[in-house]
């Protein structure tokens, strides 16, 4: 089991779950948009074999982290609060960070702002430029509309989550549970406020891609663009079968694809 510790770091305090012997290479992580740590789970598995010590943070809002969620609140904030965190566990710096979908622009903008702090980046289901296809963009908006009211039939969630965030061959109930609404509400509107050419780059640190090649939401082209703008800088590495949660869907891929560029 991981272990949690509540950190002040300022105007927040964010819940950490650390899976790993302490004496292990750090890879400090950010969830997708109002999820948390949970979803690192599977790949915290995946990666003990690789000696690897996966820390996972729990934004503002989700679960039992808080801190101000107001109208004001930008991405630079957000990857504020993550900085506090390295500096407070006194992880050695520079770091690596990896960033699921929404967690990928909070820590392009950590590795901007803080670049002392940042080895490498990884951002899984990368977004920002790529337009969601619209059909399951709408199908999520439509979930957490209804989440936890059960005003509809819980096959219409799963039909919506499913179209949202899973390939194909998927189930999406992985899911069905664990999501913080009023805080992917603040978030979204965090990343609104804060322009995507600021945190697109991720600062200047080494850039390791993992899209799933049936991801609607933050499609692949993404991941591509970052490739034709930084070239060297970026591995890119498109997983099939694999959609915007492909931490549940594909956590062996992802471990194997992040050991060999952490290896070099």
């Amino acid at each position: 089991m991981p272990e949690q510790h509540l950190i002040d770091v300022g105007l927040a305090t964010l819940s950490t779950f650390d899976h790993g012997p302490a004496d292990a290479r750090p890879l400090v992580c950010v969830a997708s948009l109002g999820r948390g740590h949970g979803d690192f789970e599977p790949l915290a598995d995946a990666l003990q074999p690789h000696g690897l010590r996966l820390i996972a943070v729990d934004l503002r809002g989700i679960g039992d982290s808080s801190g101000p969620l107001d109208d004001g609140l930008t991405l630079h904030d957000l990857a504020a609060d993550v900085a506090g965190v390295i500096a407070s566990m006194r992880l050695a710096t520079p770091v690596d960070v990896l960033g699921h979908a929404f967690g990928n622009r909070v820590v392009r903008m950590l590795a901007t702002d803080r670049p002392d702090l940042v080895r490498s980046v990884t951002l899984v289901a990368a977004g920002g430029r790529a337009t969601p296809v619209a059909e399951a963009s709408a199908a999520f908006q439509r979930f957490l509309a209804d989440y936890g009211l059960g005003e509809r039939p819980a096959s219409e969630q799963l039909a919506d989550v499913k179209r949202a965030h899973f390939a194909a061959a998927s189930s999406g109930e992985a899911w069905m549970t664990g999501w913080h609404v009023a805080a992917s509400r603040s978030h979204s509107a965090a990343s609104r406020a804060t322009p995507v050419e600021t945190w697109w780059e991720a600062g200047t640190a080494p850039l390791l891609v993992v899209q799933g090649l049936e991801d609607e939401i933050a499609p692949p082209a993404n991941g591509r663009m970052l490739m034709e703008a930084l070239g060297e800088r970026v591995s890119l590495v498109e997983l099939e079968n694999a959609g915007h949660a492909l931490l549940v869907e594909q956590p062996e891929a992802v471990a194997t694809a992040l050991a060999e560029f952490l290896a070099t």
